[in-house]
């Protein structure tokens, strides 16, 4: 299993930053390798990924389930690949302290069957660089928004 756990202070009360990561389609396009995404209803939705690793480009698509909308502290969501074998899990986590909020995003995924074995180290590699990026921008975003 990789995991990945980044935090940033934003100078924004908690509430903006609610806001801003309740609603995935203003934070979709920050995500590391984002192609596309299809929001199903309020918890589901399907992304689609593309990146390349030494050269080998890969396309890769997941479900996306919000399992908690906890206002305006905390989103959890579940991982399920849908191209790939893998399952996983994060959570967004936001702490307002005079008057910043202190923003978390970690990321859990666990690469399964066969090709689980080979794709693990690049799992292990990436999975904290998505982690750091996503929270980073989505900070930006938020920064700029506020």
């Amino acid at each position: 299993m990789a995991t990945g756990t980044h935090t940033v202070e934003i100078p924004v009360d908690v509430q903006a930053v609610w806001d801003y990561v309740s609603d995935l389609e203003k934070w979709a396009t920050t995500v590391p390798a984002y192609k596309e995404h299809e929001i199903i209803n309020d918890t589901q939705s399907f992304w689609t990924f593309e990146g390349s690793v030494k050269g080998i480009k890969k396309t890769i698509k997941a479900q996306v389930d919000i399992t908690e909308w906890n206002e305006p502290s905390n989103i959890t969501f579940e991982l399920k690949g849908l191209t790939d074998n893998f399952t996983g899990s994060g959570h967004f986590t936001a702490e307002e302290v005079n008057g910043k909020t202190t923003m978390t995003c970690t990321v859990e995924v666990h690469a399964g069957g066969l090709s689980g074995a080979m794709s693990t180290p690049i799992i292990k590699w990436a999975v904290p660089k998505v982690a750091s990026r996503l929270t980073e921008s989505i900070a930006r975003k938020i920064a700029v928004f506020s």
